[in-house]
């Protein structure tokens, strides 16, 4: 993988910066992806979607923060002019491996988000394309961007708190046109999946209905430390790799903001859909 430090040798910030003309407020997204097979799905998830793209307003960038692109003690950007489709992910039908995505990046892009995060010594990473936490969810989403697409990597290694202030250094790009999209799902625990079909978990709705209270409260302490809050998280979310792309989402609130949920349901009893988008 083609990484390399952030360095910005012939341009100043607000030179690069003028790269994305000012805007009204963007919104942010989190977004539960759910199984990959989604992607060739007409479900009642997929058409949320559909019907939450159509009212996006004219971006000049989409960011996505994916649960699929986690780096271990680092922050990575992609900056390639174009980005391709991994299909991360085994033992699944022909057909998901053959989906297309078609969009760019901008290299321009990626070190305005990369001086924005100069502090965490932010990489750009020239190999690494859309995975399938981003392209499943953005087909429905934005079915064919003309804007650039890019993700951001998850330090892994990076305490939740730290996360949330990370992402909180780009909240004044969505005033220049970037649309900021979390794709994981707050509940995740694919060790307990009915694959047949059934109802929720008790443990599952449980968990949910915390966190969705939390998060129209703006209760980011809790949100911040859900093992030592919430009694259930340690099934709900056995590992948090899921979760982190919505503390991210969060981070990029500005304080004055309301959100709307959609998705609410918890599919296969263990892998909550809810997401939510800001009110405006």
């Amino acid at each position: 993988m083609n990484l390399r430090p952030e360095t910005v040798p012939t341009h100043s910030l607000s030179d690069l910066t003028n790269r994305l003309v000012p805007s009204p407020r963007m919104p942010v997204l989190f977004v539960g992806h759910g199984n990959p097979m989604n992607a060739l799905a007409d479900n009642t998830f997929t058409r949320e979607w559909e019907r939450v793209g159509a009212g996006l307003p004219a971006a000049q960038a989409i960011v996505v923060i994916s649960a699929h692109w986690l780096t271990p003690g680092g922050t990575h950007i992609t900056d390639a002019p174009r980005n391709p489709i991994i299909y991360d992910f085994g033992g699944l039908p022909d057909e998901l491996y053959r989906v297309q995505y078609e969009t760019h990046g901008d290299a321009q892009v990626a070190r305005i988000l990369a001086e924005h995060l100069v502090e965490y010594e932010a990489r750009l990473d020239s190999q690494w394309g859309l995975d399938h936490g981003t392209w499943s969810v953005l087909k429905f989403l934005a079915p064919a961007p003309q804007v650039p697409v890019l993700q951001i990597s998850i330090d892994y290694a990076m305490p939740l708190p730290d996360l949330y202030e990370l992402f909180g250094r780009l909240r004044d790009l969505r005033r220049r046109g970037v649309v900021f999209i979390g794709s994981g799902n707050i509940v995740h625990a694919l060790n307990r999946v009915r694959w047949g079909g059934g109802p929720a978990w008790d443990w599952a709705v449980e968990f949910d209905a915390q966190t969705a209270d939390a998060i129209t409260d703006r209760d980011v302490t809790k949100l911040l430390d859900p093992y030592r809050t919430w009694s259930a998280a340690r099934v709900a979310v056995p590992t948090d790799d899921h979760y982190r792309p919505m503390v991210a989402s969060l981070g990029l609130l500005e304080p004055d903001e309301e959100i709307g949920f959609f998705n609410t349901e918890i599919d296969m009893g263990s892998v909550g859909m809810r997401s939510f988008i800001t009110a405006g």
